[in-house]
């Protein structure tokens, strides 16, 4: 796995200079992901530079820097922390208490009056509260990124980074709940008394098979939205690139053959939208016997690794696996989609080489795209649940979003979380 990692790195200011810096982070088989001036002065400047790195240590890079005479190491950036520092979110008030009046009004005695409202009606809470506008995002910490079960209050940064994208992009006050240790059913019970407080639950970085059904038995139990992000989120926005894909190439996706390798949540949760999508044939592979028989549940083929590769049309990979895929497996002509992060299953260079019509990894096939405008427009339109109409409607509107060779839009602009949540609400 690699993992992006900040350096300071003070070079001599004169040309030519940076470029042997850089030659020796070439040399050591490095991915620079940014470069920035940090200072400037007339005879030197300090470059902020950002690599990808294997987890195990890279000594030689800091040697090889440290011998040029015309640059060294001078530190380590720690701006990934310092974005981290306090955490990420906070709760701030809608109105504004600026006077004894206000206070009385949105406090006491003034609330009581929209306590009673509520106790009479209470389809009103959803109009004198923040509820409608409120998501629970739910985690026991087993399957956060692609680290594992690494516990709940480890997965803290990723619940607030959600909870920092909906605010931004939806106007939505995400709540991390961390639940931990905790059995399927101790999630389901804490979910369900735990749900008055929100209008929708958003269930994160839970690992399969238990997220399953922890979805399936609160999607029947509660009368707002439950979405498990891992599955349906990712689902949305691969759909959306394959869709782009597809059209790029002149390829009909129903009528193509899909495989997909790997079918843990992401997994079932792509090949299961495909299949409603309308895909004809969709082939799964996965070493877990129990995976397979819930794939061919939901209407799939299994088949092994070399049997899909060499049958299926578009290729589809959530494995968690580097270089899984072997260049010599990819057939002429074929499309491939290898979405495992930071490693894809094979890099999109290496499938074009070999023959590939198409190649992407997941860089870019984001589920931040997805998220935030299916929960706005499920929200807006009084959604009791989340059907696979609203998820493709979502899918739909990213691809046609999508500008030139690009398989999905930008993942910031606040514009195409707005079309995403208002073609959901016009499904629902």
């Amino acid at each position: 796995m690699k993992i992006p990692e900040v350096y300071l790195i003070e070079v001599v200011h004169t040309p030519g200079n940076l470029a042997r810096v850089l030659q020796v982070v070439g040399n050591e088989g490095l991915t620079v992901e940014g470069l920035q001036v940090v200072e400037r002065t007339q005879q030197k400047t300090i470059w902020e530079l950002t690599l990808e790195f294997d987890e195990e240590a890279n000594d030689h890079l800091f040697e090889g820097i440290n011998e040029l005479p015309i640059a060294r190491v001078v530190g380590r950036s720690d701006r990934v922390m310092n974005r981290h520092l306090g955490g990420k979110i906070q709760t701030v008030p809608k109105s504004h208490i600026g006077s004894w009046q206000a206070l009385r009004d949105v406090y006491t005695p003034g609330v009581a009056r929209v306590c009673l409202a509520i106790h009479d009606a209470p389809a009103l809470a959803r109009q004198y509260t923040n509820i409608n506008s409120t998501v629970a995002i739910v985690t026991d910490g087993t399957a956060i990124l692609g680290l594992g079960d690494i516990g709940a209050l480890a997965g803290m940064p990723v619940m607030e980074g959600k909870s920092a994208l909906f605010a931004q992009l939806a106007d939505i006050s995400g709540i991390p709940i961390l639940l931990e240790p905790s059995t399927p059913d101790q999630i389901i019970e804490t979910v369900q008394r735990i749900a008055p407080s929100f209008g929708a639950i958003q269930l994160e970085d839970i690992a399969a098979p238990g997220c399953f059904e922890i979805e399936e038995r609160l999607c029947e139990s509660l009368d707002i939205p439950v979405l498990h992000d891992d599955q349906h989120g990712t689902a949305v926005v691969t759909l959306a690139a394959l869709l782009s894909a597809t059209k790029q190439v002149g390829v009909c996706l129903k009528e193509s053959t899909v495989g997909h390798i790997g079918l843990g949540a992401a997994g079932i949760g792509i090949t299961r939208l495909l299949i409603h999508y309308g895909v004809k044939r969709m082939i799964g592979s996965d070493l877990s016997e129990e995976a397979l028989t819930r794939f061919e549940a939901q209407g799939g083929e299994r088949a092994t690794l070399d049997e899909l590769m060499k049958t299926c049309d578009i290729v589809v990979a959530t494995t968690g696996v580097r270089g899984l895929i072997k260049e010599e497996m990819v057939r002429e002509g074929q499309m491939i989609l290898a979405l495992t992060n930071p490693d894809p299953e094979i890099e999109p260079t290496a499938a074009l080489r070999n023959g590939a019509r198409f190649a992407a990894d997941g860089k870019n096939v984001n589920n931040v795209l997805a998220f935030p405008g299916l929960f706005r427009g499920a929200l807006d339109a009084g959604a009791t649940c989340f059907t696979d109409t609203m998820l493709i409607a979502a899918a739909e509107c990213l691809s046609d979003l999508a500008k030139g060779e690009h398989l999905i839009p930008d993942a910031l602009d606040r514009d195409v979380h707005d079309a995403v949540a208002k073609a959901v609400a016009e499904a629902v």
